[in-house]
């Protein structure tokens, strides 16, 4: 592999990243300002899968880790799946399954982290 691909391959990265997480982020905070916060699927499923306390949770910043997965997500695939040379078929299978995969990984974490940092608030409130 050439410096020159590796070169192009990651401003490509960076390119649909930027592009991505601007998108995500305006479209999230438009709908985080018009009261449509259901509609934010991320924040639907974060809550009702680790029962978090809505009232609780810092949403706008939220925002920008959902816009921040999301991004990284989209970006590392597309661009895993361009540098991979197969047909298109067996492109979109992988590209499937790696999003699958690393949607519910990064939101997983994402999750566990969000229940350490309640955990952590109410011990300090309790002390």
């Amino acid at each position: 592999m050439e410096q020159k691909e590796i070169l192009l391959n990651l401003l490509f990265f960076l390119g649909v990243f930027l592009l991505i997480f601007v998108i995500t982020y305006f479209i999230n905070l438009h709908k985080f300002k018009h009261k449509k916060e259901k509609n934010i699927a991320e924040l639907y499923y974060l809550i009702m899968k680790f029962r978090l306390d809505k009232n609780k949770l810092n949403t706008r910043k939220m925002l920008i880790w959902f816009s921040f997965i999301d991004a990284f997500i989209m970006a590392f695939v597309s661009t895993f799946l361009s540098f991979i040379k197969i047909d298109t078929v067996w492109q979109m299978v992988i590209g499937f399954v790696l999003l699958v995969c690393l949607i519910y990984s990064f939101y997983e974490i994402y999750g566990r982290h969000l229940v350490n940092i309640e955990k952590r608030k109410e011990e300090k409130k309790n002390v």
